[in-house]
C-alpha cells in the first residue's frame, strides 16, 4: 500500500504561481510513475500531469500545458509547479501513483487526499 501526502495548496491571485508537493511512503519510489489530478466543485476529476519512473517522460492536460511543470526527486517527492494561475484552476489537487505509466492518465492505483488550490480573480 502506497501512501501519498500532498502539501502546498492555498489561496493565490490570478497570474501568481504555486508549487504543490507530494511525498510517497513507498521506499521503492523509483518504480512508480507519479501524477496529479484535480477536481473542481461540481465537476469530475480530471488528469493534470504525469511523470514517468525515471522522470524522462511527462504529459500535461491541454488546459495547463505551458503553464504547469512536473518534476520528481529521489526523496520520494513529486512536485507540480503552477504558473500564470487562472480562476478556472481552482480545484482540489490530488497526487496519484501507479507502477504502470499508461494508467496514470485515467486510473492510477493509489491516491492521496488532496490539497485545495483557490485562485481569485
Amino acid at each position: 500500500q502506497v501512501q501519498l501526502v500532498e502539501s502546498g495548496g492555498g489561496l493565490v491571485q490570478a497570474g501568481e504561481s504555486l508549487t504543490l508537493a507530494c511525498v510517497a511512503s513507498e521506499r521503492t519510489f523509483t518504480k512508480y510513475a507519479m501524477g496529479w489530478f484535480r477536481q473542481a466543485p461540481g465537476k469530475e476529476r480530471e488528469f493534470v500531469a504525469s511523470i514517468s519512473q525515471n522522470g524522462g517522460t511527462t504529459h500535461f492536460a491541454d488546459s495547463v500545458k505551458g503553464r504547469f511543470g512536473i518534476s520528481r526527486n529521489y526523496d520520494n517527492k513529486v512536485y507540480l509547479e503552477m504558473h500564470s494561475l487562472k480562476p478556472e484552476d481552482t480545484a482540489v489537487y490530488v497526487c496519484a501513483t501507479d507502477i504502470e505509466y499508461s494508467t496514470m492518465f485515467t486510473h492510477p492505483r493509489y491516491w492521496g487526499q488532496g490539497t485545495q488550490v483557490t485562485v481569485s480573480s
